[in-house]
């Protein structure tokens, strides 16, 4: 049943990744079943199954006499998780993960006051937790970038809402993204451990606005560090890779 499982996802994985990345335009229609069993080494059943997944996606449509045809990206369900995957697999854009900028300025400020109402005893011990993470790749070395991705979700769970939860793991790639690109600026961890430290208090304080103040100062200066990588038109990050790793502080 777990092999089965698995071929399905993959066959999801193989076509939902090309649908994407533009190797089957809009309009167009995917190749027919027995083309992609002999393509793929499956059956007509995986196909079929594979096919509702991406109906229910929004990325495909499928009808009589017309085969199954990809449909315009603004169809796309951009808050599922595997359609932001297989987008940051092929490559954000710039437009992309300008939209996920703006979508971030309006999603994390809000759930953070709401963390900072709701938060339980487990979401602060897991949100200091990711932040001692962070603290301990500063100084000795390790994945800052994970952790402040930990960091982050957790701060979005703590809010206790779903949509905010939801919407969170369509930004998880932004997230990435955004950390990726402030590691690699000289001193960039080392001089944003304070700024989450300021949110993490306040969240620990049951201080509303005091929170949502602290978020936006790291919001903004993410948002300055993609712009500038934008602006230079310097190559943005692989999120289908490890992340990066600091080395330890020097003596």
């Amino acid at each position: 049943m777990a092999t089965m499982k698995n071929v399905h996802g993959n066959t999801v994985d193989h076509l939902g990744e090309a649908i994407v990345a533009g190797r089957y335009s809009t309009g167009a229609s995917i190749p027919p079943e027995p083309r992609l069993c002999e393509e793929l080494g499956v059956s007509r059943t995986v196909i079929r199954e594979s096919v509702k997944s991406l109906v229910a996606k929004g990325l495909v449509s499928t009808g009589p006499k017309v085969g199954t045809r990809v449909l315009p990206e603004d169809q796309w369900n951009w808050f599922d998780p595997d359609v932001i995957l297989w987008k940051s697999k092929a490559g954000l854009t710039r437009e992309f993960l300008r939209d996920l900028q703006e979508l971030r300025r309006v999603v994390e400020p809000a759930a953070v006051r709401m963390a900072a109402e709701r938060a339980t005893a487990q979401d602060l011990a897991d949100i200091a937790s990711a932040f001692e993470g962070m603290r301990h790749a500063v100084e000795e070395g390790g994945d800052y970038v994970t952790n402040d991705l930990l960091f982050h979700q957790g701060l979005l769970r703590a809010c206790h809402n779903r949509m905010m939860v939801q919407m969170g793991k369509a930004l998880s790639a932004l997230l990435r993204t955004s950390f990726e690109i402030s590691t690699s600026r000289k001193d960039g961890p080392k001089l944003s451990l304070p700024l989450h430290r300021a949110v993490m208090e306040a969240v620990i304080a049951r201080e509303p606005a005091k929170a949502e103040k602290a978020i936006l100062v790291l919001i903004d200066g993410a948002h300055q560090d993609i712009e500038q990588v934008l602006s230079n038109r310097k190559k943005l990050p692989r999120l289908n890779v490890p992340a990066s790793r600091l080395k330890a502080a020097a003596a």
